[in-house]
């Protein structure tokens, strides 16, 4: 099942791409079968590739703005005639079912043109330097600088977008970028990388991707000459990355066992519609897919009857299938580990639990405590752990017991219990009768606690990707 690449070989370092000694398979998660051979970085292209980000650095902070917006214009209209190209490899490469993949390249393209909208807003603003008598007769504004060059570090579940998320920013802010895609899932991110470059709009250089091992990524972020560090996944590699950069400013948007609250007066079955919605959604290997429901008690059982009905609706299999919701997970690997999860939780399979082919079946757990695994961190795989609670008191400590916080959600009719869970709720978003896996992407997206710091969205990642300069004028 290879494809024919539409982007050239080897690397885009420079001004051209750069042959590498050695390739790695890239294999289709559903079956095994080879899609493509990626090229493989190395610690010596990864300096290279910082060598020349700095040195197109000046040129891009100086480019202007018209420029920028042309270049992610362009390649929104270029991804947007390749869009099903891009959904079928998408399917191919992350083996995530074919309806997530359309929507990722969708989420992409609004990120690229929201992006492109932002270089208009990008601006400062006047100081009044007269507070202090020393400050009379001075004038005083801001602007808005880029940072430097930004390291941005994907994970594989969405590479398209996550790499959008990186990119897009950094160019409306004029920062040259080198991306580094997870190793597994690198094509897709090449190909709108090479979109980019023939666009004619920037630098080539200004845009650059490493591919490579932990040894490529630590060479990318222990560099002091980089301007900032954006990355995207585990929060144990989060960790180890900020360590590592320190002290370049780090973005970090991590894991969390996401949280939805059913309340007693809630549309049960809305929620557990949401619950099947919101859980299984690439194959549940997205950092907030719902992991935990916590149920008031009155409408417990009520609740799960609803919720193991629509769970055994769901298709489990082939991911290029249109009707497919739920595929093998990214490799073997990461199957035998939620399997390991779900046998260690303690906890009771009222649906799935089991192998289904590659795949694992849509599972809803019960009796799952604290200190499970498959409770406390994130699973990253098609499986819901279900428990009771007293009441929304009840509920609200749970949802902030864990070391994550990256977004819940909670089903009531009450406006007063809406307004409590945003309240008290320690997240970076609160969703209220809709699931934790909302996500527009011009909204401001991150996390608190072990979820990481920063936020994402054209507009909030463009402001963390530019430091402000002030101007302090004597004018005689």
């Amino acid at each position: 099942m290879t494809i024919d690449t539409a982007w050239p070989s080897g690397l885009p370092i420079g001004d051209g791409w750069v042959e590498t000694a050695e390739t790695d398979d890239i294999t289709f998660p559903y079956d095994g079968s080879l899609v493509a051979r990626s090229p493989r970085g190395t610690r010596a292209l990864a300096e290279q590739a910082v060598n020349e980000a700095l040195a197109v650095a000046p040129a891009m902070a100086a480019l202007p703005s018209h420029a920028r917006r042309t270049a992610l214009m362009r390649a929104h209209d270029a991804l947007a005639a390749n869009r099903e190209e891009f959904e079928r490899l998408l399917v191919l490469e992350t083996g995530k079912p074919l309806v997530d993949c359309r929507v990722e390249v969708a989420r992409t393209l609004v990120t690229l043109a929201t992006a492109a909208e932002e270089v208009a807003r990008l601006h400062g603003e006047t100081v009044p330097l007269d507070l202090l008598p020393s400050g009379e007769g001075l004038v005083g504004f801001w602007t808005r600088r880029p940072i430097g060059v930004v390291v941005g570090i994907t994970g594989f579940n969405y590479p398209l977008l996550l790499a959008a998320h990186k990119i897009a920013p950094a160019v409306a802010a004029g920062c040259p970028v080198i991306v580094k895609p997870a190793p597994a899932t690198p094509l897709a991110t090449l190909w709108l990388v090479h979109l980019i470059r023939s666009a004619n709009a920037l630098p080539p250089s200004a845009v650059q991707l490493v591919t490579g091992d932990v040894e490529v990524g630590r060479t990318l972020v222990e560099d002091r000459r980089i301007g900032a560090v954006s990355f995207t996944g585990s929060a144990a590699a989060g960790h180890t990355i900020a360590r590592s950069a320190a002290p370049t400013k780090v973005l970090l948007e991590l894991g969390s066992n996401a949280a939805l609250v059913v309340a007693a007066d809630a549309d049960l079955e809305a929620a557990a519609d949401a619950v099947v919605r919101g859980g299984y959604y690439a194959s549940g290997q997205a950092c907030i897919a719902v992991q935990r429901v916590l149920v008031e008690e009155p409408v417990r059982e009520r609740f799960v009857s609803l919720l193991a009905e629509r769970v055994k609706d769901v298709t489990v299999g082939d991911p290029r299938l249109p009707e497919t919701r739920v595929a093998p997970l990214i490799d073997p690997a990461a199957t035998d580990r939620v399997l390991e999860w779900i046998a260690a939780s303690g906890g009771e399979a009222v649906v799935g639990g089991h192998r289904d082919g590659r795949a694992i079946a849509p599972t809803v757990l019960t009796g799952v405590g604290d200190g499970a695994a498959a409770w406390d961190e994130e699973i990253f795989g098609p499986v819901v752990c279900v428990r009771p609670v007293p009441d929304l008191d009840a509920a609200f400590a749970a949802v902030n017991n864990s070391r994550y916080g990256l977004h819940a959600a909670v089903f009531t009719r009450s406006l007063a219990t809406a307004f409590a869970a945003i309240d008290r709720i320690e997240a970076g978003g609160v969703v209220v009768n809709d699931v934790p896996g909302f996500r527009a992407d011009n909204m401001p997206y991150g996390g608190v606690k072990d979820s990481g710091i920063g936020r994402e969205g054209p507009r909030f990642a463009i402001e963390e990707l530019t430091v402000t300069r002030m101007a302090i004028i004597r004018p005689s």
